[in-house]
């Protein structure tokens, strides 16, 4: 039997793992439904690029049909390994902007302001190339400038300083606004991971057990009282006043809660599930960042491309990679981008760049041959919420997302004053030398009416869902602002779910940081 036992070895599962299991009198459990973070692609930052076809570490979800982005469904990718979706993704290290946490400080409470979740990150951050009063360089989590920025990124900063955006060195610094290079969760050129910052240097640990390929059914209860999880075939059990920690995610962790016993009455006993507490507020919530692309063709062959000419590079690439962690393959393709307003008015940005020195189709599903470049740019301030519902009770039938993606009117203008500010910074004249042709949305494509078109027959995910348990304050949130569930005991939720909204960033680090917090909660430093 255990003291605490951990669901999702993610983002915020590993930093609990580390945490927790500090206390050597304590037994921890981490499970995770994927496998050990092996595949090589994981380590090599532009590996990312093809881990979205690898099964292996991918849950590979898809969205329900969205009536708003013309009856598609979405592509949503998320990590099913150690590590979770910190070893799929790009690697981005971005805070958010204070103001996101002085809302979660009025939904949550004083622990969740400004204040400590910056001495938190701070706390975490093992930073090689940035050290002033905004950085720390010892803490576990790995960040640096990438060691290779292609030429085209350059380009793109440049042109976006010429559009009276700010040069911005630092987005985690003093400000927020304007371009430049992102830094990364890197070591010495290879990914960092939750799994490789917090959960490697403990595996030694002799009260942590990390069990993988275990896939939790739901949590068992006595009385309202978490006393342990099922897995297929078997149970793992807490001593009397332990706790689980659910940390799968904005996706998992409300269908897991569900097929518990906790959520809306209604929609669990439509599933045949017996209502363990009525929780209207389990699964939604649900918001995510919208994305659209410019995407052009270049003249040259400086960007990364898909062609014979590609090879030589290649080549040298991969030899500079296995010599010395240097080169093309340490990119993790998102290399520059910015903040930015879609309306000079506004008090702080609301659309985030990343601009890719290559073509991207399809999350790279899709093979793109030629020279190109793919500026994205999203909604960070999306008023726009969906849900996650139960498709079955059966707990390996993946839930049904329905992120209801610009059902509120505000969106398409935002998303649309984006794309055209994105085709403005493609017009400056530091990288318009560079283009050939613009190939999406097309030349052609210039009516406000044709520009919203294209949005909702090409607008994607960026990947950050978050929401789908909200912490609060009042009686109707899932979890309190220790991120204890409401209604039962010995059950918290620790991940991105918990947001009481969503981060105007990157939501890899924020994630982390919630659970550096809740792990400071439960052991009372």
């Amino acid at each position: 039997m255990y003291d605490y036992i951990i669901v999702g070895a993610g983002s915020a599962g590993c930093v609990m793992a580390n945490r927790l299991s500090a206390d050597p009198t304590k037994r921890v459990c981490l499970i995770e439904a994927g496998s050990r973070d092996r595949n090589p692609l994981i380590h090599m930052p532009l590996g990312l690029a093809l881990l979205s076809r690898v099964k292996s570490v991918n849950w590979g979800y898809d969205t329900a049909p969205e009536g708003n982005l013309g009856n598609r469904t979405l592509y949503w990718p998320r990590g099913r390994t150690l590590g979770g979706s910190s070893s799929i993704n790009a690697m981005i290290y971005i805070r958010g902007h204070r103001a996101d946490y002085d809302g979660w400080e009025q939904a949550a409470g004083p622990d969740w302001g400004w204040d400590r979740a910056r001495d938190l990150f701070l706390r975490m951050e093992g930073n090689t190339s940035l050290d002033d009063a905004n950085h720390n360089t010892v803490g576990p989590l790995a960040v640096s400038d990438l060691r290779s920025v292609n030429p085209l990124s350059k380009a793109f900063v440049q042109a976006g300083t010429q559009c009276q955006f700010p040069h911005n060195p630092d987005f985690n610094g003093v400000t927020q606004d304007g371009v430049g290079t992102y830094q990364v969760t890197q070591r010495d050129g290879q990914r960092c991971s939750s799994a490789r910052a917090f959960l490697d240097p403990v595996r030694h640990r002799e009260n942590l057990t990390i069990e993988i390929r275990a896939q939790v059914e739901r949590v068992l209860f006595e009385d309202r009282h978490a006393v342990g999880v099922a897995l297929k075939g078997r149970n793992i059990m807490i001593k009397p006043g332990g706790e689980v920690i659910l940390s799968g995610g904005a996706i998992n962790s409300p269908q897991l809660l569900k097929l518990s016993g906790i959520g809306p009455a209604g929609e669990l006993s439509r599933q045949g599930i017996d209502v363990l507490h009525d929780a209207p507020e389990v699964g939604e919530n649900l918001a995510d960042h919208l994305d659209i692309t410019v995407m052009s063709s270049t003249k040259g062959r400086q960007g990364i491309g898909i062609a014979p000419s590609f090879v030589p590079r290649a080549i040298t690439a991969g030899w500079k990679y296995l010599t010395g962690n240097t080169g093309e393959l340490t990119s993790n393709a998102a290399e520059a981008g910015g903040f930015v307003k879609s309306d000079p008015s506004r008090d702080r940005p609301n659309l985030q760049f990343h601009f890719i020195p290559a073509y991207l189709r399809d999350h790279g599903r899709k093979t793109s041959w030629g020279y190109g470049v793919t500026l994205h740019v999203c909604d960070l301030l999306p008023k726009s919420r969906g849900r996650i519902i139960l498709s079955g009770p059966d707990p390996l039938t993946p839930a049904r997302i329905e992120p209801n993606y610009l059902s509120h009117p505000d969106d398409i203008e935002v998303l649309l004053d984006g794309l055209k500010i994105a085709r403005r910074v493609m017009a400056a004249p530091a990288i318009v030398g560079h283009l050939k042709s613009e190939v999406l949305p097309g030349e052609s494509v210039q009516s406000d009416a044709d520009l919203i078109a294209d949005i909702r027959a090409r607008a994607e995910t960026i990947y950050h869902p978050v929401g789908t348990c909200r912490m609060g304050m009042d009686t109707a949130s899932v979890v309190d602002s220790q991120a204890r569930v409401r209604g039962v005991h010995g059950l918290r939720v620790v991940d991105a779910s918990v947001m009481p909204s969503i981060i105007a960033g990157n939501t890899n680090a924020p994630t982390m940081m919630i659970a550096e917090n809740v792990a400071d909660m439960m052991i009372g430093a």
